[in-house]
């Protein structure tokens, strides 16, 4: 779990407000934005830092500190001009990673067009699931399959590269079972433990999520 990274959260609807109580219930430092007063009130018992404001105004983005943040999540995707908006002034304002929930293909496309690193259609993944990725860092495709046990897609760590399985004994230390490997784009559950790990391959594991989190400290 990655608590060094900052988040802000613009929209409170029932998925941006999802993304953020998530956030903040993991020990993230989250700021929860949205220009209706009453969603803002609503989410305030639940989001510690929640502000009412208008996020198409680059000014108040600014005064907000907003270019602070590492990642933002727009979740405004009934009002497609002002997600375009706030990506925009994201990115001028030099934040790293922006996230915008989209209503349709089309929106997708347009909202990378004006700088969206990544685009998230709500009916594809949870608001919950992709605070759960963000928390994860690192880890990506998170799937629950109970509350002790997730399945994980893991980047090689550097550490980790040139070593094989054996040698790593992920077992022990994380309580890590790999159950697959990514090379190229396919997927192997033809597990060879011998063969070095390159920083291209991608693990497949289930693990505990808390054991997981000792990844990242």
């Amino acid at each position: 779990m990655d608590r060094n990274k900052s988040y802000a959260v613009f929209g409170l609807g029932r998925y941006g407000r999802a993304v953020a109580k998530e956030l903040a219930e993991s020990g993230a430092e989250v700021l929860a934005v949205d220009m209706d007063e009453d969603l803002v009130n609503e989410a305030s018992g639940e989001i510690p830092y929640c502000k009412c404001a208008d996020v198409t105004d680059g000014e108040v983005l600014r005064q907000l500190g907003v270019a602070n943040v590492d990642i933002v999540v727009i979740a405004m995707a009934s009002n497609l001009e002002a997600s375009v908006m706030a990506t925009m002034l994201c990115k001028e304002l030099g934040v790293r990673t922006v996230i915008a929930k989209c209503s349709s293909e089309m929106n997708c496309r347009i909202l990378n067009k004006v700088g969206a690193d990544r685009v998230v259609l709500p009916e594809k993944e949870s608001g919950i699931r992709l605070a759960k990725n963000l928390m994860s860092s690192g880890f990506v495709d998170l799937i629950e399959l109970s509350g002790d046990v997730s399945m994980v897609e893991l980047e090689v760590r550097p550490e980790w590269e040139g070593k094989n399985l054996i040698e790593l004994n992920l077992r022990k230390k994380y309580s890590i079972n790999v159950v697959a490997v990514i090379r190229g784009g396919e997927v192997s559950v033809n597990i060879d433990p011998e063969e070095a790990l390159q920083k291209e391959t991608r693990l497949i594991v289930m693990a505990n999520p808390l054991k997981l989190a000792k990844l990242k400290g």
